[in-house]
């Protein structure tokens, strides 16, 4: 239910997002605890600052007040996706090739489940990775999540 209700709500907030010069990264929708959350991530080139979140999240609240696609109270959070931003879209795995990833499955591949490498890119569905000195392809159907990685 969670993954259908945070994409009718990207649909919805996606376009006040790009209104303002900015792109949706992800959208969580989440029980914790007593408490339901929805947090939006936004980023743009140079990053985001408070000024961004504050207006994204004026926006939203609006819209969702007036839509009211959500059935139980819930708190609006909006920040930035972090420096360990996921990559979902397949923009994503072409802005950030050269760059350090972590691609993690949802069960052993190639006896592994988590692979940090240079992102090549997207080819044929597989996320391409420079690791350990090799080419590695990992199917996306088998993958839980892959985000930037911190290089120390």
């Amino acid at each position: 239910m969670n993954e259908a209700m945070e994409q009718r709500i990207a649909l919805l907030v996606e376009p006040l997002v790009k209104e303002k010069g900015l792109e949706l990264v992800n959208v969580e929708y989440i029980k914790e605890g007593a408490h339901w959350y929805l947090r939006l991530y936004i980023d743009k080139v140079g990053g985001v600052d408070m000024d961004d979140c504050s207006g994204v999240s004026h926006a939203v609240s609006e819209m969702l007040d007036e839509k009211n696609p959500i059935p139980q109270a819930y708190m609006l959070e909006v920040s930035s996706p972090g420096l360990e931003r996921p990559l979902k879209k397949e923009e994503d795995f072409i802005r950030f090739q050269g760059r350090l990833v972590t691609v993690h499955t949802t069960s052993l591949f190639q006896g592994y489940k988590e692979f940090s490498g240079i992102l090549v890119g997207l080819i044929d569905d597989d996320i391409v990775l420079e690791y350990e000195d090799k080419r590695i392809a990992i199917p996306r159907s088998l993958t839980k999540k892959a985000h930037l990685a911190l290089d120390f």
